[in-house]
């Protein structure tokens, strides 16, 4: 039976500095901590890229203990790790590292689209490994657009990309470590759709660019509120795009572990976030130059 799902939390998307980036951030808030297993959520761009302007150019740094997922929407970066990769990520694409017990990686655009300039956007989410994944050993899955499978409401208005979970009988190809859903949407202006979310799974949707009516009674407008959580109850989660509208919608299982973090590592004690910062130093995540 189809129930819609209640919400939790309406936030707004602050703007927070990381260093010379400014990007927006709505996970975590001082209202949420986090939606179990999912720990941040940060929206960059979109910046206009060239030679004299090219702020989002991390070099090498170490993280341990959970999945950095990149999502790219504009541009073009270029990923490098210790475990040898290297990969330009283009619009569309996705990048899902399984950091497990280290992994050092890079990323930034691509020396020919800094040349070239143009905009660069994208969501970098922190997907928590359970305690007994902590230590697995890392892994890298890149997909392009064009392998992500893709489902359509009835009016072609809404398109949706299944990265990683099932929808309609159709699943991502990403291999995940506990339950999660992560799709994105694209919609056309009076686009609705359904999507189907467990109810025990924690979940959210987070509006990039538009503005949508989520469950026929909440407003969700960049610039405005641009996030709503979910309650573990109901099954069904609906919306209607009153502009042409660009989402990303998130579910898990709740890990319900008690988490310890520092800078880029995602522990379960004090003491595993001190072996954390002593591996690294010793060489043990590898090395990228």
């Amino acid at each position: 039976m189809k129930k819609y799902k209640t919400i939790q939390h309406k936030v707004t998307s602050p703007m927070v500095n990381m260093g010379p980036i400014k990007l927006r951030q709505p996970l975590p808030t001082e209202e949420i901590e986090n939606v179990d297993p999912f720990l941040l959520l940060h929206h960059y761009g979109p910046y206009a890229i060239s030679e004299f302007n090219n702020p989002f150019d991390l070099g090498p740094h170490p993280h341990r203990g959970f999945e950095p997922i990149t999502l790219l929407f504009k541009g073009e970066q270029l990923h490098r790790d210790s475990l040898g990769n290297e990969m330009v990520v283009k619009a569309g694409d996705v990048q899902w590292t399984t950091a497990g017990r280290g992994i050092i990686h890079a990323e930034g655009p691509t020396k020919e689209f800094v040349k070239e300039g143009g905009d660069l956007e994208g969501i970098q989410l922190w997907l928590n490994l359970p305690a007994k994944d902590k230590m697995m050993t890392p892994n890298y899955q890149h997909l392009e657009e064009k392998q992500i499978p893709k489902i359509f409401s009835e009016d072609k208005k809404v398109q949706l990309n299944i990265i990683a979970g099932n929808q309609n009988n159709e699943s991502g190809l990403i291999q995940t470590q506990t339950a999660v859903n992560v799709f994105t949407l694209k919609a056309n202006k009076g686009g609705q759709l359904e999507i189907n979310i467990p109810e025990k799974h924690q979940s959210l949707i987070y509006l990039l660019v538009g503005e949508i009516l989520v469950n026929t009674s909440e407003l969700l407008r960049k610039g405005e509120s641009q996030m709503v959580t979910f309650n573990q109850d109901g099954n069904t989660i609906q919306f209607e795009a009153k502009k042409e509208s660009t989402l990303l919608v998130l579910s898990g299982e709740p890990i319900g572990e008690k988490i310890t973090q520092y800078g880029p590592y995602v522990m379960n004690t004090q003491t595993e976030i001190l072996e954390a910062m002593r591996d690294y130093q010793k060489g043990k995540m590898g090395y990228l130059y």
